[in-house]
């Protein structure tokens, strides 16, 4: 659908229509132009503050942040593209390859001048190392040109110097044409733009962006306007700039066709010229813009040459367009030439600009909110004399890690994540207990984890090995010197004792290396909240850690070399007690085949002679008969296992004896090493590092300050800053800056007068 009506009403108003609203996404149709009086002093005046403000915020870089409204030219080599940049800034713009296709150009055009001039800068966003700028640097140029002629030269040397970051722009303010081509230039590509600020009377305000052929994937930003050249001596179908506009715009809300060379189009092209006249009409349904096509017939190179001026080059280019078939036969003149077409692309970026203001100070209130949160969220500067900062954080540290240790401060983990280590610990000692099954054939037989037959290890140490009654011989024969007979050498218990003790290392090891993962975690979360800001005084902390870490690795090798030779204990009437119950346990499981899964005498038969004169209830068990019976005869306070000793001995008496005084040695070690080795952690590592952490600290410090040359200024260094956090401090204090500047420009002309 066609932008503009075939006929043009005279302005009513100064506010142009239709809504722009189909730029942010409105499928509604655009209603005709009304065209405002741009004569009008006061749309003069609104439109040139406008102006001013878009070039402000983009040397301020908001551009990078925020999506400003521009207006973009594309189109492939031999398009037209140069034509049309110099036909609508009335420039010469260079035209050869290199230097000229390599960076954008953005061209500024303001009617509010007596007379006519051009100045050139140099917009810097990367610098020489390709980082981006917190905000663009602007150079200047040269000095104001008020002779046309001198701007192409003056526009390759700019071009040049983008090309070339580590060269003084100012080097290239001399060079000729010729030594500008002979160059070298350090980069093929660039973004850093060329800027050309044009004070013309007789030109229409308005700016855009010449984009490069390398620059031709075009922004996808909603208020980016695109212009796309498309010479007509090729078929629509063929035109990248077109099929590069659709990507970025795919519904052709803010594209624009500029139509080039109508003149390569010979009399004989009949049906090429009607497919252009529909497509100028809007009545091609394969080509559609929202906003419609423009046709312009642009210096050839001949008339380049003759330096003909704008007046001249639109006249010829009217008369032509008035006199040639078909385009002298389409209603809509306004189609047809610079003038209109520039005139309505100016009025379009201004009612851009007016409608997406609000947005725009929006946006920005947004992107200020958020970066000041960014910084509160920092830690504040500090503001203590660094020796008060340096002992104020060293003591307050050691007192909340001491509260950690002790358990009374209200964060409980290391505690309780400590004793729950402790308790997997314990789980893992219990389960390299001593496997004897007194049996010939033990792998046929549940194990016997408990005097009363009740209880199976769920979770037993792999290196635990099942061990018969012929196992157990063996150990013995293999342990026999010159023991006299009847006596089991004491070396074959303490080698079966030295089974198991080799066991606890590695549940130890872990246990302890799990156990400094937890106090890394809570160290690291305390030196977070008091040193993270001081990498210095953390790494002190990290070095008191390692310390401890090693010592507790020290005693708890020591702790278990305790546990090897002598094996002794004066716990001996646990001992003996463990013993007995272990010997008869083995011995009746042995006598009754095995059955250990529930201990029973159900072998032993009832008699009369147990309890003569008793009469046995349905509820007792020969057990208790047997025990009945027994204290009749004499022998009270007798139990359950003491029934054992009424067996007959046994042919492996001394293989049940070893088994239960290993048995019972193991329990008695299990008890002690399950409280020792904890305590001797909890002592060596964290009570010692709680204890000494803020002497050895301080400590530490002093003697490497007073190594230093000069101590205060050793101290200061020591609660230096993180260079990361410091960085990322300044950074957001530079664009807060930054977008509070720009917001208050956007602000001002917010607040100023109505809109057009």
């Amino acid at each position: 659908m066609n932008l503009l009506p075939s006929r043009r009403r005279k302005a009513t108003s100064i506010n142009p229509s239709p809504s722009l609203s189909s730029l942010s996404g409105s499928a509604s149709p655009p209603e005709p132009w009304v065209e405002a009086d741009i004569s009008s002093s006061d749309y003069a005046r609104r439109r040139r503050e406008l102006m001013e403000m878009m070039a402000d915020l983009r040397s301020m870089g908001a551009d990078s942040l925020i999506d400003i409204p521009s207006v973009v030219v594309i189109g492939g080599q031999s398009a037209g593209k140069s034509s049309l940049v110099e036909a609508v800034s009335g420039i010469n713009v260079p035209r050869d390859s290199g230097t000229c296709t390599r960076c954008p150009m953005e061209c500024s055009m303001s009617s509010h001048a007596t007379s006519w001039s051009c100045t050139i800068t140099l917009r810097i966003y990367p610098d020489n190392n390709g980082r981006d700028l917190q905000r663009p640097t602007i150079v200047p140029f040269g000095r104001t040109i008020t002779d046309r002629s001198e701007v192409e030269v003056w526009l390759r040397r700019a071009q040049a110097a983008i090309l070339n970051p580590s060269l003084p722009s100012s080097s290239f303010h001399t060079k000729t044409i010729e030594e500008l081509r002979n160059t070298k230039n350090t980069l093929k590509f660039s973004r850093n733009v060329v800027c050309v600020s044009i004070e013309d009377p007789d030109a229409t305000d308005l700016s855009f962006y010449d984009l490069p052929v390398w620059r031709n994937i075009t922004p996808k930003k909603d208020n980016t306007i695109i212009l796309t050249t498309i010479p007509m001596s090729d078929d629509m179908e063929n035109q990248q700039s077109m099929s590069l506009a659709r990507t970025a715009d795919p519904d052709g809300k803010r594209t624009i066709g500029v139509l080039t060379k109508p003149d390569t189009l010979g009399a004989g092209a009949i049906n090429q010229r009607r497919k252009w006249v529909e497509i100028i009409e809007g009545r091609s349904e394969d080509h559609k813009l929202r906003h419609g096509f423009y046709c312009v017939r642009l210096p050839d190179d001949a008339e380049r040459t003759q330096r003909l001026s704008r007046a001249e080059s639109q006249r010829r280019a009217a008369e032509y367009f008035d006199t040639t078939s078909p385009w002298n036969d389409v209603a809509d003149r306004h189609r047809f030439g610079i003038p209109g077409f520039v005139s309505d692309v100016s009025r379009l970026l201004i009612q851009l600009i007016e409608e997406v203001l609000p947005r725009l100070i929006e946006d920005i209130e947004k992107l200020l909110a958020k970066c000041i949160k960014d910084i509160d969220a920092l830690p504040p500067p500090l503001a203590d004399d660094p020796q008060i900062e340096v002992l104020g954080r060293v003591n307050a540290f050691c007192d909340v890690f001491k509260s950690f240790v002790n358990g009374s401060h209200e964060d409980k983990r290391l505690a309780q994540r400590n004793r729950a280590l402790y308790a997997i610990f314990k789980r893992d000692i219990r389960g390299t207990a001593p496997d004897f099954r007194p049996f010939d054939k033990p792998e046929d037989y549940v194990p016997l984890d408990d005097t009363e037959g009740k209880m199976t290890l769920t979770e037993r140490d792999p290196g635990v090995k099942v061990m018969g009654i012929y196992d157990v011989s063996r150990v013995i024969e293999d342990a026999i010197g010159w023991e006299l007979p009847n006596n089991v050498p004491y070396q074959a218990k303490a080698n079966l004792i030295a089974q198991f003790t080799k066991l606890w290392i590695a549940p130890s090891e872990r246990c302890l290396a799990t156990i400094n993962d937890v106090l890394d975690e809570v160290i690291t979360t305390l030196i977070g909240i008091h040193f993270g800001r001081f990498k210095v005084l953390e790494g002190y902390v990290g070095i008191q850690v390692d310390v401890c870490k090693a010592r507790a690795q020290e005693a708890v090798k020591t702790a278990l070399d305790l546990e090897t030779t002598p094996y002794y204990t004066q716990n001996t009437h646990y001992l003996q007690t463990l013993r007995e119950k272990w010997l008869a346990h083995y011995k009746t499981s042995m006598e009754e085949g095995g059955e250990a899964e529930v201990f029973s005498y159900e072998s032993i038969e009832p008699t009369r002679a147990y309890a003569p004169s008793r009469v046995h209830s349905m509820t007792d068990t020969p057990q208790s008969i047997a025990l009945r019976a027994l204290a009749d005869a004499g022998y009270p306070n007798l139990r359950v296992p003491d029934l054992a000793r009424l067996l007959p001995p046994d042919s492996f008496e001394e293989e049940l004896i070893v088994m239960a005084d290993v048995r019972a040695y193991y329990h008695v070690a299990y008890k002690r090493i399950i409280d020792h080795l904890p305590l001797t952690i909890e002592h060596a590592l964290h009570h010692a590092l709680a204890n000494h952490l803020s002497q050895s600290l301080l400590t530490s410090l002093l003697i490497d300050v007073a190594s230093g040359p000069n101590f205060s200024e050793r101290m200061s260094e020591l609660v230096s800053e993180d260079a990361s956090i410091a960085q990322k401090r300044a950074t957001l204090s530079t664009r807060k800056q930054r977008l509070s500047d720009i917001r208050r420009r956007l602000m001002t002309f917010s607040n100023g007068a109505g809109s057009l």
